[in-house]
């Protein structure tokens, strides 16, 4: 994996008070229509993840361009299904073309793949996750962004492809962090740039706080 050069974060205060704002109506959201089903267990189907708010994954994708608009981001990876929404967004206002790892095997994906095993807490399980070799190379600029991040064996899969194509890596972007388990800050500890817009404290006793 190639280390993408330090960018200068010239943001305007239009861009920061807009970011904020995203943030503030994803925290919203969260609390409104989010349910804490345990106490690692946060459903957000209501809006990111089955169902989903169209304008609120249009902020979502306007705050992550911004955040990333230094990075000469050439190409968006994520990993199917609940990533690829909000990457879309962000893609469309980076205007770069988005690419999302294949969790199944499929018919006219067979060969000339990059491979990478993530593991499932939640399952208890292994699986693969595979990406074209036609769609990243090592002339791309990547930022890899998924709906959550918790263990962040996903994000680890995703890293992975990326170090087998040799590109640069830029950073990650992340709707939501539960900032109570550890693979946002084990992830962070080896130089990766991670960008949450949510961060989850806690979700004891059903109750949703932020960091």
């Amino acid at each position: 994996m190639k280390a993408a050069p330090s960018s200068l974060y010239n943001w305007t205060i239009h861009e920061l008070l807009e970011g904020m704002t995203t943030m503030k109506a994803l925290e919203e959201k969260i609390l409104q229509e989010g349910k804490a089903l345990s106490d690692t267990v946060l459903k957000v189907d209501a809006f990111l993840n089955h169902q989903i708010d169209p304008e609120l994954m249009r902020q979502i994708g306007e705050a992550f361009a911004e955040k990333f608009a230094n990075d000469k981001i050439t190409k968006i990876l994520t990993i199917e299904s609940s990533g690829i929404a909000p990457a879309v967004m962000t893609g469309l206002e980076m205007g770069v073309p988005v690419v999302f790892a294949r969790k199944r095997k499929s018919l006219t994906l067979t060969d000339n793949l990059y491979i990478a095993d993530v593991y499932s807490y939640t399952k208890q399980t292994s699986s693969e996750i595979a990406i074209s070799k036609d769609f990243l190379g090592e002339d791309d600029v990547v930022l890899l962004m998924d709906d959550f991040l918790a263990n962040g064996q996903a994000l680890l899969g995703l890293i992975d492809i990326v170090n087998q194509a040799n590109a640069t890596f830029v950073g990650a972007g992340i709707v939501i962090e539960k900032g109570f388990q550890k693979g946002g800050d084990t992830i962070r500890e080896q130089g990766v740039r991670i960008e949450s817009l949510a961060n989850i404290a806690s979700l004891e006793d059903g109750k949703i706080t932020f960091r």
